[in-house]
């Protein structure tokens, strides 16, 4: 008794693995891994995503004490990925126009929790690739 048991949980473990390993190879990609967003000027939840993200920039800039930094007006979102982590990650290329009228390129990550109806921007940076012809 005592073998047979000891014999049918490595099996176990071994069909688990086996199975959550064909199911990732199934899909084409890793699970947990990022995966390019398709038709990202047409995605509506995207675009949104990266309004929020300037809005968001913006309001945090409002509420830092002697910032020099101007506010940017969002233009849209060039480039996306997402990524499955507890809720939803997005990683964006943003382009925005600058106080000045400078069109420049951002990249942000915001994380999306829609069971709790949140979000929540992680990251927002000037790209090191902000030649914005290249991008379109």
């Amino acid at each position: 008794m005592a073998k047979t048991s000891s014999l049918l949980l490595p099996l176990f473990l071994l069909f688990i693995l086996a199975l959550f390993s064909t199911r990732a190879a199934a899909i084409g990609r890793m699970v947990g891994g990022r995966t390019k967003v398709k038709d990202v000027k047409t995605n509506k939840e995207v675009q949104d995503l990266g309004k929020y993200c300037v809005e968001e920039y913006n309001r945090k800039q409002q509420y830092t004490a002697r910032s020099s930094r101007k506010l940017l007006m969002f233009s849209q979102v060039v480039e996306a990925e997402k990524q499955v982590v507890s809720g939803m990650k997005y990683y964006l290329k943003i382009s925005a126009t600058t106080y000045g009228g400078v069109p420049k390129v951002f990249d942000a990550v915001v994380v999306v929790k829609p069971w709790l109806d949140s979000k929540e921007l992680l990251n927002f940076a000037p790209s090191p690739s902000t030649n914005i012809k290249q991008i379109w």
